[in-house]
């Protein structure tokens, strides 16, 4: 994987695949984490996505768990401006919502975490509708105007305030949203596309989805009478049990078995394709799963094949 895409209006320059970080500090240990992401950046790929909430939703841990792991991988390679790092705020047990004084500190604890003094890309993680837009602009321009945060995003926010958001920053000539995270793969399209991604191709934001595998579904790996040994098997089994789940199984084994590729890339490829997204996010427990999820750089689909995926997933 070598090609770069610019994100949105801003100068980040970004790998097709992004890597979750997710997995970091709680199905993939300080050892295997290390290992995921020298093998991701041998592979080309420079686009790290994480929270300062990960992994608060295991017993005994307290959030901030990937960031720090990924924080040490940086101190041991020397390499943190090789990266293009994404984190969040506002799911943190301790820093809840996007209060001003919220923000603030949930970047401190994050840049503290991460052992930097920058953070590429800074998402809401989740709207936080008690705060003013105004408020939560102002308080991530301030990051940004201070050299701690270079761009700004957004994730899981409605229409409305996403335009509110844009408009605000427009009028007032502060930080804007470059980018978006929305839920959105071939299995769940109604997530994104509509409103949300007109929006996002009007004001140029582009996108990088997350569950682009759905929890692991769209892998392949889940089938009728198949036992699979993961944290998410349930959310991703569910797939199996509707049309739309079978039908695009079916797509992606015809596409992936003509084209000789993983069912993953095909997948991913067909994110990839989308209008407005840029790099869709996958995480890989083990080294093991990062090359089919690198392949997608290397996949073009055809018009006709993207067809059969779109039709199916409908």
């Amino acid at each position: 994987m070598t090609s770069l895409r610019t994100l949105g209006s801003s100068d980040l320059q970004v790998s097709t695949l992004s890597l979750g970080g997710n997995v970091f500090g709680w199905t993939a240990d300080e050892a295997q984490s290390f290992a995921v992401l020298d093998a991701y950046t041998a592979g080309g790929g420079n686009f790290v996505d994480t929270a300062d909430a990960y992994s608060s939703w295991i017993p005994g841990n307290v959030g901030g768990e990937s960031e720090t792991l990924i924080g040490k991988w940086f101190a041991a390679r020397g390499n943190r401006s090789d990266v293009v790092l994404a984190t969040k705020v506002g799911s943190h047990p301790e820093y809840k919502g996007l209060a001003a004084a919220t923000i603030k500190a949930g970047a401190e604890e994050s840049l503290r975490r991460l052992g930097t003094d920058y953070i590429d890309l800074y998402y809401t993680h989740h709207d936080d509708e008690t705060v003013p837009v105004e408020e939560i602009i102002t308080a991530l321009d301030q990051l940004v105007k201070e050299g701690k945060v270079r761009e700004i995003a957004a994730s899981n926010i409605s229409p409305a305030r996403l335009r509110a958001s844009l408009d605000f920053s427009e009028r007032e000539g502060l930080a804007r949203y470059v980018a978006l995270q929305p839920h959105y793969n071939l299995v769940s399209r109604d997530t994104y596309e509509g409103e949300l991604q007109d929006l996002s191709a009007e004001a140029g934001i582009a996108a990088v989805p997350y569950f682009a595998l759905a929890s692991g579904f769209l892998t392949g790996k889940y089938r009728a009478g198949a036992t699979v040994d993961s944290a998410r098997a349930g959310g991703a089994a569910q797939h199996l049990e509707t049309e739309r789940g079978q039908k695009v199984l079916t797509a992606l084994d015809a596409i992936a078995r003509e084209r000789d590729a993983e069912i993953a890339t095909v997948a991913l490829a067909w994110l990839a394709s989308r209008p407005t997204v840029v790099s869709p996010i996958a995480s890989a427990r083990t080294v093991e799963q990062l090359p089919a999820l690198l392949a997608v750089d290397d996949l073009r689909l055809t018009d006709q094949e993207q067809t059969a995926l779109t039709e199916a997933s409908a």
